[in-house]
C-alpha cells in the first residue's frame, strides 16, 4: 500500500484536474456558452463577454459567484444578459458591495448582515453619493479618509453598472429592437430631412425633429455606454475600430443605412427579454459565423480565454500545493518515502498547471509572463517552485516540497486578491510598453524577488522545527544551510543582474540612470541586503541561526520592494495606494518580526539537536 500511495495520489490529483476542464451542467435552452465566447473591445483589449461579465461582478461585489433574490445561482454571463438586454430585472439584483457603515448611512441603511444592495435600493441615495464624491475627488487618494475611500469605491461601482445597461438600452426605451426597426423604416425620410435642413432647403420638419430625437438618443447612448461590441467592417484592418451600439447606431445617419450587428444585437436582447432560446441561438450563430470571417484569431482566443475562465488553473493549482504542503509535513512524522514521493508529485503538477495558465496568459495578451502585479504574484511563486522542485530532487527530504507547497500557496493567493480590481491583462502603461524590457529586467527582478522569498521561506522552516518540534537533525539543519545559502548566491545574482538592466531602461525611457525612486531604493537594497548574508556567511561572522535570521529579514526587504513602494504615492513607479494591501503588508512584516524573535531564543529553548549537543 505504501509503495502505490503515489501513484494513487498523483492519479487523485489528475482526476481533479480533469474535472475543472468539464464545463458545468447547465439546463437553459439558451446557447449561453456561443454569447459568453463573443468578443468585444473594453479598456483597449479585445476578451470575451465571459471575461466582461466575470470583471465587472468582481468590480461590483468583490466575487464572481452571483446568487439572485429567488436564491438561484446565476452563471456570470447570465448575470450580465439581464443587465445588459433586462435591466428592469437587474436593478433588483443585489450586486453592489458595501462594508463602510457611513457609506451606508448616505442612503438611509444602517449595517446590518447584508453587505451587497440593488440598484433600486440605492437610487434615492444618488444625488447624495455624487455631492460627496465631488467632495472626496480632490483629495489624494492616499490621504483620504475611510468614508471618502468607500464613496469613491461605491460611486465606481455605481457608474460601471450604469455604464454596462447603457451598452444595449436607452433609458426611455424598453424594447431597443423596436427603436432599431423603427429606425431603420424612417432612416430614407429622416436622412432625406437632415441633408435637406443642412442645405438650406425646405424639408420636413416632423421627420427633422424625429431624426434629431433618434440621433440624440443613440449618442446618449454611446457616450454612456461601455462595451464596444460592434466590430470593423472587413475593409478596415485596424482591430481597435470597434464602436459602442449607441455610436454604430449613431452613424447609421450619415451612412444611410443601419448597422446589421447593430441590428443583430438588439434582436438578441429582444430574445433574452421575451425568453426565446430558439430565435437568441440562432442570433449568436450569425454572430459568431460573421464574426469569424474577419476576427477569426480573436474569436479563437475568446473561446481559448472563456475556457481558461471556466477551468481557473490557478484555483486549482492552489489546491495541489496546500495537499503537496501537508503530504510534506506528514513525511517528517510518519512514512518518509512513500509521502515524500507523493508530495513531490503533486507540487509537480500544481506547478505544470500554474505553468500551463501563464503561458495561455502570455499567448492571450501577447506579452512576456509579467505586466503587473497580478503577473507578478504568479511568476514570482512559479520561479520559487521551480526552484523548490530542483531541491528536492537533489536533497530528497521533504522541505523543498513544504517551501514550494507554502510559497505557491501565498503568491496565488496574493494574486487572487489582487485579481479582485478588474481584467487582470489590461492594457500597459506606456512607459512599460516595451517586450524587450518585460522580458529581461522585469523577469529578471521577478527571479530575484521569487528566489529571496524561498531562502526566507526556507529559514522559517529550519526555525520553526527546531523551536517547535524535535525533528531538526544535523543533517537537516545542515541541509537546510545549504540550501538557504545556494538560494541567496542565485538572488544576488539576479537581482544585482535585474537592477542594471532597469537602470539602462529608465536611462532609454526618462533620460537618467539612476534618480533615487523609492522603487529602484528598494531593489538596490535586496541587493545589498543578500550581499550582506553572503559577506556575513563568508567571514563568519554568522552561523546556522545568524544565516536564518538574515535569510527571514530578506522577506521583510523584498516585500517591501515589491508592494511598499508602490503605495508610498511618489515617483515614477507608485501605482497608487491600496489600503487593504497595506494592512496586510504591516501584518506580513509584524510575523516576519515574531519569527525572528522565536529564533533568537536561547539554545535552550530549542527543541531541536542543538539544545541535545549543548
Amino acid at each position: 500500500m505504501k509503495r502505490l500511495l503515489p501513484l494513487l495520489v498523483l492519479v487523485l490529483g489528475l482526476v481533479y484536474l480533469g474535472s475543472t476542464l468539464v464545463p458545468p451542467p447547465t439546463k437553459s435552452e439558451f446557447d449561453l456558452r456561443g454569447f459568453a465566447q463573443l468578443p468585444v473591445l473594453v479598456d483597449g483589449r479585445i476578451k470575451p463577454l465571459d471575461t466582461v461579465a466575470r470583471n465587472s461582478l468582481l468590480m461590483l461585489q468583490g466575487r464572481q459567484r452571483f446568487v439572485a433574490p429567488d436564491g438561484t445561482t446565476l452563471a456570470p454571463v447570465e448575470w450580465l444578459l439581464d443587465v445588459l438586454f433586462n435591466p428592469a430585472v437587474a436593478d433588483d439584483y443585489p450586486h453592489i458591495l458595501i462594508e463602510n457603515p457611513d457609506a451606508l448611512a448616505i442612503f438611509g441603511k444602517e449595517q446590518t448582515e447584508q453587505k451587497r444592495f440593488s440598484y433600486n435600493e440605492l437610487r434615492s441615495g444618488l444625488p447624495e453619493l455624487e455631492r460627496q464624491m465631488k467632495l472626496a475627488d480632490p483629495v489624494e487618494e492616499a490621504v483620504r479618509s475611510p468614508f471618502q475611500r468607500e464613496v469613491a469605491k461605491l460611486y465606481q461601482r455605481v457608474v460601471l453598472y450604469d455604464r454596462l445597461k447603457a451598452s444595449m438600452n436607452l433609458e426611455d426605451s424598453p424594447d431597443l429592437l423596436a427603436e432599431v426597426l423603427r429606425l431603420k423604416e424612417m432612416l430614407p425620410a429622416f436622412t432625406t430631412a437632415l441633408r435637406e435642413k443642412e442645405a438650406g432647403r425646405s424639408y420636413n420638419q416632423e421627420n427633422f425633429k424625429m431624426a434629431t430625437a433618434f440621433r440624440d438618443r443613440f449618442q446618449f447612448m454611446g457616450d454612456s455606454g461601455y462595451l464596444m461590441v460592434i466590430p470593423p467592417g472587413a475593409d478596415n484592418p485596424d482591430p481597435n475600430a470597434w464602436q459602442k451600439m449607441g455610436d454604430a447606431l449613431t452613424g447609421s445617419f450619415s451612412r444611410g443605412a443601419v448597422n446589421p450587428d447593430a441590428m443583430a444585437y438588439a434582436g438578441l436582447g429582444h430574445a433574452w427579454r421575451l425568453k426565446q432560446p430558439r430565435d437568441f441561438n440562432e442570433v449568436v450563430r450569425l454572430l459568431t459565423t460573421q464574426l469569424a470571417l474577419s476576427f477569426g484569431s480573436e474569436l479563437q482566443k475568446c473561446r481559448a480565454e472563456a475556457t481558461f475562465n471556466q477551468a481557473e488553473p490557478f484555483i486549482s493549482s492552489m489546491t495541489l500545493y496546500v495537499l503537496a504542503f501537508l503530504l510534506a509535513v506528514s513525511s517528517w512524522l510518519k512514512w518518509p518515502d512513500p509521502l515524500q514521493r507523493s508530495a513531490f508529485w503533486i507540487m509537480l503538477l500544481a506547478f505544470l498547471v500554474a505553468t500551463a495558465g501563464i503561458l495561455i496568459r502570455m499567448w492571450l495578451e501577447g506579452r512576456p509572463p509579467v505586466t503587473n502585479l497580478y503577473s507578478s504574484a504568479l511568476f514570482v511563486g512559479w520561479v520559487a517552485v521551480a526552484l523548490c522542485l530542483v531541491l528536492e530532487k537533489i536533497y530528497r527530504n521533504a522541505i523543498g516540497v513544504a517551501a514550494g507547497g507554502m510559497i505557491g500557496f501565498c503568491t496565488l493567493i496574493i494574486a487572487h486578491h489582487l485579481s479582485q480590481s478588474g481584467d487582470t491583462m489590461e492594457m500597459m502603461r506606456a512607459v512599460l510598453d516595451s517586450n524587450f524590457w518585460l522580458s529581461t529586467h522585469v523577469l529578471t527582478i521577478v527571479i530575484g524577488y521569487g528566489s529571496t522569498f524561498l531562502a526566507g521561506f526556507l529559514a522559517i522552516i529550519y526555525i520553526f522545527r527546531g523551536t517547535l518540534t524535535k525533528s531538526l537533525t544535523k543533517d537537516t539543519a545542515d541541509a537546510l544551510t545549504r540550501m538557504v545559502y545556494g538560494i541567496v548566491c542565485f538572488a544576488t545574482l539576479f537581482s544585482l543582474v535585474g537592477t542594471v538592466l532597469g537602470g539602462i531602461w529608465a536611462d532609454q525611457s526618462w533620460g537618467r540612470f539612476w534618480g533615487w525612486d523609492p522603487k529602484e531604493n528598494g531593489a538596490l537594497i535586496i541587493v545589498l541586503w543578500n550581499a550582506i548574508i553572503l559577506h556575513c556567511r563568508w567571514g563568519g561572522l554568522v552561523k546556522q541561526r545568524g544565516l536564518m535570521i538574515l535569510a527571514v529579514v530578506g522577506n521583510v526587504v523584498t516585500s517591501w520592494s515589491w508592494f511598499g513602494v508602490n503605495m508610498l504615492g511618489v515617483g515614477l513607479h507608485s501605482y497608487g495606494f491600496m489600503q487593504s494591501a497595506f494592512y496586510w503588508l504591516i501584518a506580513f512584516v509584524a510575523s516576519q518580526v515574531l519569527i525572528i524573535g522565536l529564533a533568537t531564543l536561547p539554545l535552550e529553548k530549542w527543541r531541536s539537536f542543538q539544545t541535545r549537543a549543548a
